[in-house]
């Protein structure tokens, strides 16, 4: 049985559906924090069960039976988020899966600008240390996250962002399709390669892509990361969401996010989806 943890968010629940497509429903498995959100699955004949990260016993339960464990990052940064993929790194193991795939990132670094990469790397290197077969999935920048940096720069025309450098924009419905075709076919030992969409794009480029698509220019002011911080603080965020964002520019700019591969496409037999493309769906223009 394949066992999906997350399975009520985006990424979880579109790999969900693209196993539906592959595999019988009962071959499927959820962990899911809030069992009543996933009763259209199990409606399906997928089964659901509770299984939170900070408990062990409740991962045990929903993991029973598991051939393979999809671990979808909690998103839980720090101390308490490594935790939690400890634990269900060794419920995954006690349970006797066969493997683990776990949708890290491709600029995963525990050096990096940007915490949650140093958060991936701190869970491949327990993936490693537990001695299960695992496979780390270096995936490509969440498309949608660029969505939430544009802001009001559409109706002002005017997008205030700091230095950046090429990132590798991938959608979740890209990566969702891939993951399938990786638990129901032949995968990778330990990291992936980059599972990312086929260019490389930095803010001036989407700025001009974005002036396309509303039919009026998009300009693109650059200004320094203390000027960005103070924008950032008018504009109301929190300091752990400065922090994060402040690093998506740094490491950008550093060259992490900007390699790309043939391997996301190879999997998915097709192109992945242009940032164009995306965002002409997305932006409510």
């Amino acid at each position: 049985m394949i066992i999906v943890t997350g399975a009520n968010g985006k990424l979880g629940r579109g790999v969900i559906e693209q196993l539906l497509k592959r595999i019988p429903a009962e071959q499927i498995g959820v962990s899911v924090r809030e069992v009543s959100k996933a009763q259209d699955l199990k409606d399906r004949g997928v089964r659901v069960r509770h299984g939170d990260f900070s408990d062990a016993g409740s991962l045990l339960d929903a993991f029973e039976g598991a051939s393979q464990v999809l671990l979808v990052s909690s998103g839980i940064l720090g101390e308490a988020g490594i935790r939690q993929h400890e634990t269900a790194i060794h419920a995954a193991k006690k349970s006797g899966a066969d493997r683990v795939l776990y949708t890290s990132h491709m600029g995963s670094s525990s050096t990096s600008y940007f915490p949650p990469m140093i958060h991936h790397a701190a869970t491949e290197t327990l993936l490693k240390e537990s001695g299960i077969p695992y496979t780390s999935l270096r995936n490509g920048f969440y498309a949608s996250s660029l969505v939430g940096l544009i802001g009001e720069a559409i109706t002002t025309g005017e997008w205030i962002v700091p230095e950046d450098g090429p990132i590798a924009w991938t959608t979740h419905a890209d990566l969702a399709e891939a993951t399938a075709a990786l638990l129901t076919g032949q995968g990778w030992d330990g990291p992936s390669p980059n599972l990312t969409a086929a260019e490389a794009t930095d803010m001036k480029g989407v700025a001009a892509m974005l002036s396309d698509i509303v039919g009026r220019p998009i300009h693109p002011k650059v200004v320094s990361d203390e000027a960005y911080r103070e924008y950032l603080v008018a504009q109301g965020f929190p300091e752990p969401r400065i922090a994060i964002t402040l690093g998506l520019f740094r490491a950008s700019r550093n060259g992490d996010f900007e390699q790309t591969s043939n391997a996301l496409a190879d999997l998915i037999g097709r192109p992945p989806m242009k940032l164009r493309d995306f965002l002409q769906e997305s932006l409510p223009v």
